[in-house]
């Protein structure tokens, strides 16, 4: 019987674990990072086998990380110990995504330094999500919220401002993302922000901007003067 692969059978300079403190935890593979959550693998398997059998199993990240206790455990090799570990991770990182930074005041007046913020919130939904963020007098952040799905007949400003009314909020930046990749706002979009504009100065809460978010590009719409 031939002798089951292991990590240990990787040259040093190629194990997950040996990667990450060289080239930083970016440089790993979805795989890879698995693996060194699950640490080991069973008896004729491998780790890194386990964590493909895994990524193949849920088809992303994504799927992997909304799986139950019980469909991870019916994967061979993740037990309880090792699908609570996977439910856990998955959760510090959820619960990190919800912080809010206290960013400084030039960084949220500048259309540009807005959307690296919070780009990495929103590229990656495949449908599109609305987001705000609630600034004091400051221009600082005290709170930030996605809505969900955006649908310009669902997007009611009584949810939208909800937040920043409870936070006390001076001003909003909204945002939301475009799947399709074109960052140019949809007539939906226009009559969207127009309304919530108006919204906010009924309310007394100033919109400063609202910022699309198409992968590598965006539209502000405080730079074409539309707010």
């Amino acid at each position: 019987m031939s002798k089951s692969f292991t990590i240990h059978d990787l040259p040093k300079d190629e194990r997950p674990r040996e990667r990450l403190v060289k080239f930083g935890e970016q440089a790993l593979s979805a795989q890879e990072l698995l693996q060194l959550i699950l640490g080991r693998g069973v008896a004729g398997e491998s780790v890194a086998v386990t964590a493909q059998k895994l990524l193949a199993q849920f088809g992303s990240l994504q799927k992997l990380a909304e799986a139950s206790i019980e469909e991870l455990s019916f994967i061979k090799g993740i037990g309880l110990a090792k699908a609570a570990q996977i439910k856990a991770a998955f959760e510090i990182g959820r619960r990190l995504s919800t912080q809010t930074p206290s960013y400084k005041s030039k960084e949220l007046t500048d259309p540009e330094k807005v959307y690296r913020l919070i780009k990495s919130k929103l590229k990656d939904y495949h449908k599109e999500h609305f987001y705000i963020i609630a600034l004091n007098s400051r221009n600082q952040s005290i709170a930030e919220v996605s809505v969900g799905s955006l649908n310009a007949s669902i997007v009611h400003p009584r949810e939208v401002f909800a937040e920043a009314i409870k936070n006390k909020a001076a001003s909003v930046v909204f945002a939301h993302n475009h799947p399709s990749g074109d960052p140019e706002p949809s007539e939906d979009d226009l009559v969207l922000t127009k309304r919530l504009v108006e919204s906010g100065k009924i309310l007394g809460i100033e919109v400063f901007d609202h910022i699309i978010v198409a992968k590598d590009e965006f539209f502000s719409f405080k730079d074409k003067g539309i707010i």
